[in-house]
């Protein structure tokens, strides 16, 4: 990793918990995630950590899948019975915020946090100014290819523009060998969208720009016209591209078993890949995002996590809910000066937020892999953070699906986005 990036991400280094509280009885929390059950494992042994020195803490873990995330949060986090606290993604945090289901950070959390990571991060997990919780994990997306099929393709570098892009997935498409140069995906909101916005914002565009919709833009167009080019050419195969938040399904598939030559995908799949490739692994490389013809530079589309606690909890769950939160996120619950949550992440192939995580994991994340994600984590451009986004998401989703299949054409596409994301943003404001 670069000492660049290190130094950019050098803030104050301790998450301070909150004082502890002598509890007159016990207490039991409760924690909502997605996370596999290896994963909650982790969870599990760092809440034992805590309730050391924490014995009447009670802490209970438990997870749905990514699907059911929001709606099991949306049915039980009005109820004092619902989950004490919920690992969300940000893009949900303005709804949530407004309807009263999460609580604002305590001041001397939200202090901290403000010094502790960088400003971006913490604006998306923060509403009018206010922080509703603790960031923990940050994604962006790179170009994964595979070496020996550009070997075999006679590519010797990754694309850099999308001229350069075009020609590659074309040399990679082998109709006979059921082979697609780039696989795009469906069936899935964030997984067909990000990649999209990553070549957008790589083209010079917006999604959202000023809180309005911008893909009526000359760069949107274009980068709509680049999906029909490469559907109607034949180097991405939307049959092949069904793909969901927990297994990713057939696009793993494709691109486990050399069905695939490049995709668009973010750095938290690199343990579904090394689990699904095993020794050939080795064959998967990362490059920024190729640069589209209005471009400056690659950019990426980075969203974040956070956990948040529940605004209708009894007044002694949320405090022994922040008082572990707080725990969970600082450097004396890790190793090495690392806190406990950013060795989970770690172990799923996350980048922490955290900017003493980022200096402690320095070996890590300066892996062949994750070191491509870590070098355009400085352009990338934050998911846009609204009221309504993630309607505009799963909108957007199934106009890209629309073009897949050929059922419209790109500028057709593009008029449909536009209309359709000025729809929901407009209502979701009111």
């Amino acid at each position: 990793m670069s000492s660049a990036w290190i130094s950019k991400l050098a803030f104050a280094a301790g998450l301070v918990a909150l004082p502890a509280a002598g509890w007159a009885q016990s207490v039991n929390i409760s924690y909502l995630t997605h996370w596999s059950p290896e994963t909650v494992a982790l969870l599990e042994a760092a809440a034992k950590d805590f309730s050391k020195t924490n014995p009447d803490v009670g802490i209970t873990v438990r997870a749905v899948p990514f699907g059911d995330l929001l709606t099991t949060l949306r049915s039980q986090g009005g109820s004092s019975d619902g989950p004490t606290i919920a690992g969300i993604y940000d893009l949900w945090l303005p709804e949530l915020a407004r309807d009263k289901l999460v609580a604002p950070a305590p001041e001397a959390i939200a202090n901290e946090v403000k010094n502790a990571w960088p400003a971006g991060v913490v604006s998306a997990a923060s509403v009018g100014g206010t922080l509703y919780g603790i960031p923990n994990e940050i994604d962006v997306y790179a170009l994964n290819y595979n070496k020996e099929l550009f070997k075999e393709a006679g590519i010797a570098a990754p694309p850099k523009t999308w001229a350069e892009f075009k020609d590659a997935a074309a040399k990679l498409t082998d109709k006979d060998k059921g082979q697609q140069g780039f696989g795009m995906i469906n069936s899935w909101a964030a997984g067909a969208v990000h990649p999209f916005a990553s070549l957008l914002v790589s083209n010079g565009g917006n999604l959202v720009k000023d809180g309005k919709p911008a893909l009526d833009s000359a760069q949107a167009g274009e980068t709509f016209a680049l999906y029909e080019d490469l559907i109607k050419s034949g180097a991405s195969n939307p049959a092949m591209a069904t793909a969901d938040a927990n297994t990713t399904g057939p696009f793993l598939d494709n691109f486990v078993s050399g069905k695939t030559g490049m995709i668009i995908m973010a750095n938290w799949w690199e343990s579904a890949l090394k689990t699904g490739m095993g020794d050939k692994f080795a064959n998967v490389a990362t490059a920024p995002i190729p640069v589209g013809p209005s471009g400056d530079k690659p950019h990426s589309i980075s969203y974040s996590w956070m956990t948040v606690v529940n605004a209708k909890a009894g007044e002694a769950e949320q405090k022994a809910a922040w008082e572990f939160l707080a725990w969970l996120n600082s450097p004396k619950s890790g190793k090495n000066g690392a806190s406990a949550m950013s060795d989970i992440l770690m172990s799923m192939g996350i980048l922490p937020s955290r900017s003493s995580d980022i200096e402690a994991h320095k070996d890590k994340l300066g892996s062949e892999f994750l070191s491509g994600y870590v070098s355009v984590l400085a352009d990338a451009r934050p998911f846009p953070v609204v009221l309504g986004g993630q309607e505009f998401s799963e909108s957007l989703q199934q106009t890209l699906e629309a073009l897949q299949y050929g059922q419209v054409s790109a500028k057709d596409a593009q008029a449909s986005a536009e209309a359709d994301a000025t729809s929901i943003l407009e209502r979701a404001a009111k």
